[in-house]
């Protein structure tokens, strides 16, 4: 089965960003937590080139093993409350759904030993 990658850009409210952040990192710990076929749950700051951070700006970058681990992640009973938590602190939010198109490594090599057997 396909892993399935869910990438979430939030905009917050003037001065609501650190509240946010605490609400959605407590929100991703306990996903990891509770749901094995959650993968990878990372809290994500954008910055500009140069590092200044972005005011106001969150993202989420979630891993889940399959759909049936997503469907499982959306009919958690959690979810409402966090998402009615939420709710007064953004002024938007995109999601975007994707898979991963590179290469995984062969099952039970490491990335060196890969390397090195495409030695000459």
């Amino acid at each position: 089965m396909t892993e399935l990658t869910i990438i979430v850009e939030f905009e917050t409210h003037e001065g609501r960003e650190e509240e946010f952040t605490a609400l959605i990192r407590e929100h991703a710990r306990k996903t990891l937590d509770e749901e094995p076929g959650c993968l990878r749950f990372e809290v994500i700051k954008p910055i500009e080139r140069d590092g200044t951070p972005i005011p106001n700006k969150v993202m989420v970058n979630e891993l889940y093993a399959n759909e049936a681990a997503v469907t499982a992640h959306e009919n958690n009973p959690r979810l409402v409350k966090v998402r009615a938590a939420n709710a007064p602190l953004l002024k938007s939010s995109r999601l975007i759904w994707a898979k991963s198109l590179s290469a995984k490594p062969a099952e039970g090599m490491t990335t060196m030993e890969l390397n090195a057997s495409n030695d000459d």
